[in-house]
């Protein structure tokens, strides 16, 4: 999604600066995230660009990123994009994570006109994050953004 910065994803933990030296903490959005060593990339491209002398990008995996860290930028930009943004997860309960075989929400809202209520076409889309849905309102399909 090359609308979102890592920081609108919510994907950096930590930026540490001392003199010229800077450590960077990350999580991604899931473990076996493909795009992990590109982000990793990008961080010390851009940062050695920036003047660091010594870049160091830390992976931390504890606590699970969760779609509840995306910034209200980084939701706006993927409305704008015509993805619709994922609603809060919001706590975590400790332990096994559930189980749950009910049908997703029908209450997501179209990005492109604004109707309450869309259809899921499918709970997949280009990526695991995302589902296909279409809006019985204007008829255009779109992504949603999976809550995690």
């Amino acid at each position: 999604m090359p609308m979102l910065t890592l920081a609108d994803l919510g994907v950096i933990r930590d930026v540490d600066v001392v003199a010229d030296a800077v450590t960077v903490t990350i999580t991604p959005t899931y473990s076996g995230c493909p795009a992990i060593d590109a982000m990793r990339d990008d961080l010390r491209v851009t940062l050695a660009e920036a003047g660091f002398a010594q870049v160091q990008v830390r992976t931390v995996l504890s606590p699970p990123w969760s779609t509840d860290w995306i910034s209200d930028e980084g939701r706006r930009k993927l409305t704008e994009h015509g993805i619709a943004a994922p609603g809060r997860a919001g706590p975590r309960a400790a332990g096994p994570v559930p189980l749950t075989l009910t049908a997703p929400s029908a209450a997501v809202r179209c990005p492109r006109c604004g109707a309450p209520t869309t259809e899921e076409i499918s709970r997949f889309g280009p990526t695991a994050c995302t589902a296909l849905r279409r809006c019985p309102a204007c008829r255009e399909p779109f992504e949603h953004m999976k809550e995690i």
